[in-house]
Formats: C-alpha cells, sequence, structure tokens
C-alpha cells in the first residue's frame, strides 16, 4: 500500500549535511576517495554526510522525495552516498504567486511547491529552514496532516530526530 504512505520532503543542506557550530564542529564521515568511489567527483560536503543515514531514512514509513536546492543532483550526489535509489525531486512553482495569490513575505519558496505536490495528502517536511510562516500557511493552505520538522543545522538529522518522524509517519499513515 504504499500509495498511502505519507510523503516525506528531505532537505540536503543542514538535516543531511550537517553545518557544525562556530567554527565548524562538523564531523566527516567520509574521505575524498570514498566520496570520488560513490559519486565519481569530489565535493567535500559529501564527506559529512553520515552514510548510516541511509537506512533510516529507507525504513520510514514514507514516501521520500527530494526537497533541496540540489534538485536533481541530489540523485547524483547525494542518494549514492546514502545508499538510497533514485528519488523525487520537488521542483520550485514558476505560477507560485498566480496559483496560491499574494505569498507572505518569508514564507520559503518550498512551501507552495510541497502542499501543491501533497495534493491534500499527509507529509512531513524536514528542513533547516522552516519558520513561523512556512507553519501557518501551511495549516491555512493545507488540509491534511503536516509535520513541519526543523532540523538543527549544526548536528543534522539525529536519532530524536528519526524517531520523530517515525511515530507521526506511522500515524499519519493509519
Amino acid at each position: 500500500m504504499e500509495s498511502l504512505l505519507p510523503l516525506l520532503f528531505l532537505d540536503v543542506d543542514g538535516p543531511l549535511i550537517p553545518f557544525g557550530g562556530d567554527g565548524g564542529g562538523y564531523r566527516e564521515h567520509l574521505t575524498e576517495r570514498q566520496v570520488r568511489e560513490l559519486t565519481g567527483e569530489w565535493n567535500p560536503l559529501l564527506a559529512r554526510i553520515d552514510p548510516a543515514v541511509g537506512a533510516r531514512i529507507a525504513g520510514l514509513p514514507a514516501r521520500v522525495v527530494w526537497a533541496t536546492t540540489w534538485m536533481a543532483d541530489a540523485n547524483a550526489c547525494v542518494a549514492p552516498v546514502l545508499g538510497l535509489p533514485e528519488l523525487p525531486v520537488l521542483d520550485e512553482l514558476d505560477d507560485g504567486a498566480g496559483r496560491f495569490g499574494w505569498l507572505p513575505v518569508g514564507l520559503h519558496w518550498k512551501t507552495p511547491a510541497l502542499v501543491a505536490r501533497a495534493a491534500g495528502g499527509a507529509f512531513a517536511w524536514v528542513d533547516d529552514e522552516i519558520t513561523a510562516v512556512d507553519r501557518a500557511w501551511v495549516a491555512e493552505q493545507h488540509a491534511g496532516p503536516a509535520l513541519l520538522h526543523r532540523v538543527d543545522p549544526r548536528t543534522g538529522l539525529t536519532g530524536r530526530d528519526f524517531e520523530e518522524l517515525d511515530d507521526w509517519l506511522r500515524e499519519a499513515g493509519r
């Protein structure tokens, strides 16, 4: 019954690629050689991705969609590091203002796009840039269940984040 599973919109920078605190402080999980073997190129940001997170993402009861400025590059660069298959990608709506009318200042570009993609169905959005403006807009524009889960970009996704997501997704998928 995969079609009944909630959507999980997943950002890359912050949740999967942590930025550490002041002066860095992030951990590198992969060497340059490992990144090159997995992706065919060297990008030092990809060394920060914990490959073990891929199994945790794959284990969530959800249909995962990249919601990132990496766009299709997430499938070429990030998915191989995580051991994930190619995933759908959320595209920015070209007609956001025309389709939804006036958009509030501070609304993230992803917000109207993910609400449109969810089409009233249950979804969770994992990002480090979610604000009160996004929460209010989703509450007003989306009739179905929605979890806007803000991740601390200093640490990225943690075990606690995965527990909360798993619990919410299981409940929303009932």
